[in-house]
């Protein structure tokens, strides 16, 4: 049966739930009592509205750990009378996912609903992905997916088009707090520990309420107490973050360590590395985050700067830690000292903007392909010049809609190969303007 193979569990009675984990009696019972995620679960909130109207469509819950997804997509099924059905993308395998759909499809001739909830649903590849998509749309199950990767690359275009992406945030300071006055209320006795090791505790958690939960159960135990922040470090088995008395957050973080860089400090910059990593921190997002700093604040005044720093992260891949963090320390300091440039971002940017106004015009027909003789016929490629036929090599054609005004969105600084790009720019130009009527 479906209901021996995958999680099914009620929700716990106080006598059966006395000895289970702290998480597992804090699980919240109404959507109400969800720490967190007010933009979905608030007064306006997206699900809000879903549930007002009586119709879930399938989600997508996008989002780091210990945030409540599984959670909220529990207490969905509650407020909508669906059967709840829990699988992971692990564990499961086709002949699994057989058995819950033929399950669903039982329940469903009986008029009854299911709320299928996929954890790590990235983790399915793509033919399992598709799998779900006949039984989403005769309304079998309403999927409710859980990953904490980016859906767009992840996830099967057919399956998003299919479901409603909703991201959910880190827990902030004030989320972690409130579940730990839960937790002391669930108690029925203040934790003992110190004001100071309280902030560090929330700190510990960085952003996730199951780690926070965790590391309540272990501090529970203790009788000694208050313990205080030297006594937690060593109790808890792992380094109190490094972090002042205005507790820098994760984000503060990498925003200190980007403008660093951005203000050419290369000393900052590594400091604010170190002490993201020494915090913890996945040394692979900071590969991701120093290349998009290289395409974002250096650009064309340095092209070399992306390569480098795509080749330090390989670097990294290849050697892990610690040897490879030194690679990315490296492209640390180039980006720091690289000559900078957002020339390109902001004129993307601005293309971007312009691209949105202006619609759906087409192109000129001068630069239309003509493939067959009906197009030739109505004037498809009629007019255009072949640059390289020209004597300059360059024919100073509009290539812009007709009608538009023609927008100068790429202005390149004065600053390193920007310099020399400037003056490409400029001689075209030049070219543009002699040859215009």
């Amino acid at each position: 049966m479906v209901a021996d193979l995958f999680d099914t569990v009620p929700p716990a009675t106080t006598a059966a739930s006395g000895n289970r984990p702290l998480a597992y009696r804090m699980r919240p019972s109404t959507l109400d009592e969800v720490v967190g995620q007010s933009h979905i679960l608030g007064s306006e909130g997206s699900l809000r509205g879903m549930i007002a109207t009586g119709t879930l469509p399938s989600l997508i819950f996008w989002g780091p750990p210990g945030v409540g997804k599984t959670t909220i997509a529990r207490l969905l099924a509650s407020e909508t009378d669906l059967t709840f059905v829990q699988i992971s993308a692990i564990f499961t395998g086709v002949q699994d996912l057989r058995k819950v759909f033929e399950a669903a499809q039982l329940r469903h001739q009986n008029g009854q609903g299911t709320l299928l909830f996929v954890d790590e649903i990235h983790r399915f590849n793509k033919a399992q992905q598709d799998g779900f998509l006949p039984h989403m749309e005769s309304g079998t199950i309403v999927l409710v997916g859980a990953t904490t990767e980016n859906p767009s690359f992840e996830l099967n275009r057919a399956l998003l088009s299919r479901a409603q992406v909703l991201i959910l945030d880190r827990l902030e300071a004030r989320d972690l707090e409130q579940i730990m006055s839960r937790a002391e209320t669930q108690m029925g006795r203040a934790l003992p520990v110190t004001a100071a090791a309280r902030d560090v505790l929330v700190q510990l958690a960085d952003g996730d309420g199951r780690a926070l939960l965790n590391l309540l159960e272990q501090a529970f135990a203790w009788t000694d107490g208050p313990v205080d922040v030297p006594a937690l470090g060593n109790r808890l088995n792992r380094t109190a973050p490094k972090y002042d008395k205005s507790g820098d957050t994760h984000y503060n973080l990498i925003s200190a360590l980007h403008k660093s860089v951005r203000g050419s400090d290369p000393d900052a910059a590594l400091y604010w590395f170190a002490r993201m990593l020494d915090g913890g921190e996945d040394p692979r997002y900071l590969a991701r985050r120093i290349t998009r700093m290289a395409v974002e604040d250096i650009g064309l005044a340095d092209p070399q700067a992306q390569a480098h720093c795509l080749q330090a992260w390989e670097t990294f891949e290849r050697l892990g830690s610690p040897e490879g963090e030194l690679a990315l320390a490296g492209a640390v300091v180039y980006l720091a000292l690289a000559p900078k440039s957002n020339a390109a971002y902001r004129a993307f940017s601005d293309a971007r903007k312009l691209a949105d106004q202006t619609g759906s015009l087409a192109p000129p027909m001068h630069i239309l392909n003509a493939p067959t003789a009906l197009m030739r016929e109505a004037g498809y490629g009629s007019g255009y010049e072949y640059d390289h036929d020209t004597p300059d090599g360059f024919s100073g054609q509009d290539y812009f809609p007709d009608g538009m005004k023609r927008p100068t969105l790429y202005t390149p600084l004065d600053r390193g190969f920007e310099r020399e790009l400037s003056k490409r720019s400029a001689y075209f130009q030049k070219l543009r303007d002699r040859k215009s009527p």
